[in-house]
């Protein structure tokens, strides 16, 4: 089985509801936030991608948007594995093999 290589980094599901929620809508963070039920320090920080798209967020805005849970996940998800397959951390450097292959 190959390894895909995704040479591009994944999206962070943040600024997909900033460019095309919010902004077309022209909504604010402070509007969209009381829609979602959230504060709006807290919906700021993940549509200016300070912070990952967590369950209970992705469940929010599943409901709001008429989307599936499952494609605010699998955004973050793909942006999570991007981010550890281009990371150099050296604490992984001296991880052993456990089985061949």
């Amino acid at each position: 089985m190959s390894k895909r290589i995704r040479s591009r980094k994944p999206t962070h599901p943040g600024q997909i509801v900033k460019m095309d929620v919010l902004e077309p809508l022209n909504l604010s963070v402070t509007e969209a936030a009381k829609v979602l039920n959230v504060s709006r320090k807290h919906l700021s920080a993940f549509v200016n991608e300070r912070i990952p798209c967590s369950k209970d967020m992705a469940k929010r805005l599943a409901i709001a948007l008429g989307t599936s849970v499952d494609v605010w996940l699998g955004m973050q998800n793909a942006l999570d594995i991007w981010e550890m397959e281009n990371s150099n951390d050296e604490c992984y450097q001296a991880v052993g093999k456990l089985a061949t292959g």
